[in-house]
């Protein structure tokens, strides 16, 4: 089968000649290179801060591993500098179709509006994600990638972290201000803290196939209920770049695993799904539906983000996606902390939204894996009554769930005073702010997050008047209206956010609403920023 693997060196570094009574000491480690950590080794260095990242293996490409990506991801990456490379690499998509046997129950359209930079999904192998970052992470200065550096001890300090790093030259230690753990569902990390990583584990097994062929299938994401080619069980297809699709067959509680995942046993299931065998694999596996967690996110200077802190099913795409929300999450919060601009305690926010967070990932994957794999007869039968009725009628289609595609997250956030008043529209603190198309003064088009990442990525108060209110210093100012330098020409920046005269919002630097304000007032406005900010 053919892997798209691509190999580093390993070299030997200056830290590893220090004596363990001298360790080097770095502000931020990192421990694992998959998306979540590399994309949080960007951010921290665009934002000044220096990084060690440290990974046990020495490559990367094992499998496609996750394919989609969403919009918020892609708007996220685009804020790090990758997401052109990601789009022209990854298949577009937004249409999903749903069919029960060999028949349409509906379809939905996850983008049904204009005025968005991003698309509403991109499909795209892991490794290719992965290499993308990589290369982005050499440009930045700052980030020190360390491969076949391998963490073997973990002692926390009262001002420090202490590892224990195995290379192939032999053990060294190091001391960091925080480690930040992205080392996968496996995490080592997590052992270490001796935190638990609860939840369910569901008996069904399903088959991940990555085949590589000419299809004239278009592209969509594809889910079958009890389709013809595989009776009374689910499936999923999905292009991806090069012409590889992605297949996903439900095998049920009883499947042989080590059989299943055998080439001469998985062939004849996937041409019964194409009508033919003119295909290669590229990538075969089998898993089961898990959602699980840590309780606790933050163990004092240890933080714990993706899949070493949540897992969830595949299914919906809110694992890596979820991942890289933790990331941005933590990047500009610990980049405060080490300024001294705010508080350790920060981070307590870090662990409550992200905790929130990764509940409403787990409560949607759950949902979606009780009814496409029904653990009871009676939810079986209900199951089967749900999709007769959706044939016919328009409320049982929204019963549906054939994994509930991943969106932006919506942190629990206490309205302020400024929120007292009625509010016809736009976005609620806790929600992150929608994209519109601007132009400039001078006529060029823009978008808001452009405009957005452009003033700094932190802190920045989106007014639509240029009343000269006094921000709090290291809050930027974007002004909308007609006389400013950027304008609504479209109108969509009124109908997403608001019309009324004076409406006003404070941006967090992760592109999150930390207030709303009719008639903001410098008084408000700072202590919604120290709020946010952690020094209320």
């Amino acid at each position: 089968m053919a892997q798209q693997a691509r190999q580093f060196s390993y070299r030997r570094h200056a830290d590893q000649a220090r004596p363990a009574h001298d360790a080097a000491h770095h502000s931020v480690v990192i421990v694992g290179a998959g998306p979540v950590g590399l994309s949080l080794a960007i951010d921290l260095a665009l934002r000044g801060q220096k990084v060690v990242l440290l990974d046990d293996a020495d490559r990367i490409g094992e499998g496609s591993r996750a394919i989609c990506f969403s919009k918020r991801s892609l708007e996220y990456w685009d804020r790090l500098g990758v997401s052109d490379r990601m789009i022209e690499k990854g298949v577009v998509w937004n249409v999903g179709k749903i069919f029960s046997g060999p028949d349409l129950l509906y379809q939905f359209d996850l983008l049904p509006e204009d005025g968005h930079k991003m698309p509403a999904f991109i499909n795209l192998q892991q490794y290719y994600a992965e290499a993308f970052l990589v290369d982005r992470l050499h440009d930045l200065p700052g980030i020190d990638l360390r491969w076949r550096n391998k963490v073997a001890a973990l002692t926390q300090r009262n001002d420090h972290v202490e590892l224990a790093v195995d290379t192939p030259d032999g053990p060294y230690r190091l001391r960091a201000d925080y480690v930040v753990a992205c080392d996968g569902a496996r995490s080592t990390l997590r052992d270490m803290v001796g935190a638990t990583f609860d939840g369910e584990v569901f008996e069904d097994q399903f088959l991940i196939a990555d085949v590589k062929m000419t299809a004239e299938f278009p592209t969509e994401r594809w889910f079958w209920f009890d389709p013809p080619f595989h009776a009374g069980q689910s499936a999923l297809l999905h292009r991806q770049p090069d012409n590889v699709w992605r297949i996903d067959l439900q095998l049920g509680r009883d499947a042989d695993a080590a059989a299943e995942r055998q080439p001469e046993k998985v062939r004849p299931r996937i041409a019964r799904m194409l009508g033919h065998d003119d295909f290669t694999f590229e990538w075969i596996s089998i898993y089961k539906f898990q959602c699980r967690r840590m309780q606790r996110f933050v163990h004092e200077r240890v933080i714990f983000a993706g899949d070493a802190a949540h897992q969830v099913s595949p299914f919906g795409a809110r694992g890596a996606n979820s991942g890289l929300e933790d990331a941005e999450n933590l990047a500009w919060k610990l980049t405060a902390i080490l300024r001294g601009a705010a508080p350790a305690a920060l981070l307590a926010s870090y662990d409550i939204e992200r905790s929130f967070a990764a509940d409403d990932n787990i409560r949607a994957s759950t949902h979606a894996t009780d009814f496409m794999a029904p653990p009871s007869p009676q939810e079986q039968r209900l199951r089967q009554a749900v999709l007769a009725l959706a044939r016919e009628t328009e409320f049982a289609k929204r019963m549906i769930n054939g994994g509930r595609l991943s969106v932006p997250s919506v942190y629990p956030s206490p309205l302020s005073t400024a929120d007292s008043d009625t509010w016809r529209t736009g976005p609620c603190p806790g929600t992150h702010m929608p994209d519109v198309p601007l132009t400039t003064d001078d006529g060029a088009n823009v978008f808001l997050s452009e405009c957005f990442a452009m003033a700094g990525r932190g802190f920045t108060m989106l007014q639509t008047d240029a009343s000269a209110i006094k921000l709090p210093e290291g809050v930027a100012r974007l002004v909308i209206g007609n006389d400013a330098q950027l304008r609504d020409s479209g109108g969509l920046f009124r109908k997403r956010y608001g019309d009324d005269p004076g409406t006003a919002y404070l941006l967090r630097p992760d592109g999150y609403i930390a207030a709303r304000f009719q008639h903001p007032t410098s008084q408000a406005v700072a202590a919604a920023f120290a709020r946010a900010s952690g020094r209320a």
